[in-house]
């Protein structure tokens, strides 16, 4: 049996998710911000008997599937084709990869990621060097998607106004760039901020001001706030060379994530 989880199933969904923190950190995240009753998110369980088996998270457009054995992949997959508004399905790759054949929509982009963690950082910068990097405000943030909005990497992704302002209001995130010559050209964010970890994304720098050191410079600032507060890290990357700079960091690869993006 699929249905909506309510505030009731916090206990069983918490004990489910949180046995593998790090692969759940966007549902767990989402959860402790913004509970189970909001016109942006929802979160369905199947259930076998009174055990919770798996889970499905509605966040705006995305959708996101849990489960550590088998689960009723063509109900989760009705579930997602009645939402005329899906954008994209992501996830562990092997939830993911089953769920995929079933969606009906037309799909516009595909990325297998690797999946990496950091618990202690490397610093590659002395502090004195870091001086130029800022924290985001709200008045920086349509500044801020118009950087992104120029990265093709990010072509399709759904950054909004709304939703990264949600995301600074509600503290499940914060971003900090560099500016050179009044232009805001580099970024580097976290979302799904919970009580023990947080994932780091929207690394960019526009193409002009490449190979200066400022996404590192964005990363270590925000990679150092963050586990001096006692959260571990999370990203995604699919290109080597990146990859190689967030290892200097500190991080380590602990597997694969999917992101499936689809025509609206």
């Amino acid at each position: 049996m699929i249905r909506l989880l309510t505030t009731a199933d916090h206990d069983i969904c918490m004990a489910l998710v949180q046995q593998q923190p790090a692969e759940n950190l966007f549902i767990i995240g989402d959860i402790e911000a913004f509970g189970y009753d909001q016109p942006f998110q929802k979160i369905w369980g199947q259930f076998e008997g009174e055990e919770l088996i798996a889970v499905l998270l509605k966040y705006e457009s995305n959708y996101i599937p849990y489960a550590q054995g088998a689960f009723d992949v063509q109900g989760f997959a009705a579930i997602i084709n009645s939402d005329d508004k899906m954008t994209e399905l992501s996830g562990l790759k092997h939830l993911t990869d089953l769920l995929e054949p079933y969606i009906h929509k037309e799909l516009f982009k595909k990325q297998e990621l690797y999946y990496a963690k950091c618990t202690e950082l490397q610093k590659i910068y002395e502090e004195q060097e870091l001086q130029h990097v800022e924290l985001l405000t709200r008045d920086e943030i349509e500044e801020n998607i118009a950087l992104l909005s120029t990265i093709p990497e990010f072509e399709g992704s759904p950054i909004t106004v709304e939703g990264k302002l949600r995301v600074l209001e509600s503290k499940t995130g914060r971003t900090y760039f560099m500016r050179e010559d009044g232009v805001m050209v580099s970024t580097a964010s976290t979302t799904a901020e919970n009580s023990l970890s947080a994932m780091v994304v929207a690394v960019a720098t526009l193409e002009n001001y490449k190979k200066k050191g400022y996404a590192t410079k964005c990363m270590q600032k925000l990679c150092s706030e963050l586990l001096d507060e006692g959260k571990s890290l999370c990203l995604f990357y699919d290109n080597p060379a990146a990859g190689a700079i967030y290892k200097r960091l500190g991080f380590e690869d602990i597997g694969f994530w999917n992101m499936l993006r689809y025509k609206n």
